[in-house]
């Protein structure tokens, strides 16, 4: 079993704490794979709130008595006082992220972003959004950087707020759907500079191209080209503003081998040349002479 989790101050104590709107008291990630049987079991619940994703493979929780198995994308909610009965088998390949809070306004804020109260269990869908933000909440805690605590609470807002955006999305498009294409985007995003065929992106993901392109383009309202161009001439934009590299570097750094080919298309994205957006940044960044 491998573990990685941070608690606020160092302190396991499970407690209520109301001096604050927002508490991020504790958060961690547990991948099973070496102990045949994982359990956890509170009888009386706990102080605070606690949030659970099932990020890969499967998880049982006992409910009213009742044994409930449920997969990735899942997503559960233990309120104060509430019994907790749970346990992951190493067959399962359970990968699973959990945070713990409190403070004066949870409630309020559970109410404001439609988080389920009249079932503890709901299916967000496998964003990877999700997983990043307990990743940052949990780094956030073990390096306990300035305003660390207060930047918890806002990651935690962001969670709360990514999850009424997935489950009215979900209800709306269909969550398989709006997770592929976030997928898809995710993917993008981090390799917009290297040669990427649409086609073989989704057949790697056992989908039809067509089928891949129409969604992506009903979801983003443009083509996956036309999203990678548009996340290329960005990146370029920033370079030229914020760097000294010639133009061939920044055609190069952005996924463009051919800087004469880059120009082209930069001046048709932008309506002037890379040399004249540069110029004309400058001009903008340098403060008037005094008279």
């Amino acid at each position: 079993m491998f573990t990685n989790a941070a608690y606020l101050h160092n302190s396991f104590m499970d407690r209520m704490d109301l001096s604050k709107p927002l508490i991020v008291t504790c958060c961690g990630y547990y991948r099973i794979h070496s102990m045949p049987f994982f359990e956890t079991e509170r009888p009386t619940g706990r102080k605070d709130y606690q949030l659970l994703c099932i990020a890969s493979g499967k998880a049982h929780f006992v409910i009213e008595g009742k044994e409930l198995v449920v997969g990735e994308g899942t997503m559960i909610l233990y309120r104060p006082g509430v019994p907790q009965h749970y346990f992951y088998h190493s067959e399962d390949k359970t990968e699973v992220y959990w945070i713990h809070f409190t403070g004066s306004e949870v409630t309020a804020l559970l109410d404001q972003y439609e988080i389920p109260a009249d079932s503890p269990v709901f299916f967000t869908g496998t964003s990877p959004d999700i997983p990043q933000l307990y990743q940052q909440i949990i780094k956030e805690l073990q390096l306990c950087r300035p305003g660390y605590e207060e930047l918890v609470s806002y990651k935690l807002r962001n969670l709360f707020l990514l999850i009424y955006r997935l489950l009215k999305e979900g209800r709306k498009n269909g969550s398989d759907l709006q997770n592929e294409i976030e997928r898809a985007t995710h993917y993008f995003n981090e390799h917009y500079a290297e040669t990427i065929c649409i086609e073989d992106y989704a057949k790697a993901r056992h989908l039809s191209p067509c089928w891949f392109i129409r969604s992506f383009r009903e979801i983003v309202k443009i083509t996956p080209l036309q999203y990678i161009l548009s996340l290329r001439m960005m990146n370029a934009q920033s370079l030229l503003e914020n760097t000294g590299y010639n133009i061939s570097e920044i055609a190069e750094a952005v996924g463009y081998d051919n800087p004469l080919y880059f120009s082209r298309l930069f001046h048709r994205h932008t309506g002037m040349s890379p040399s004249d957006y540069r110029k004309k940044h400058e001009t903008a960044a340098t403060p008037d002479s005094p008279t």
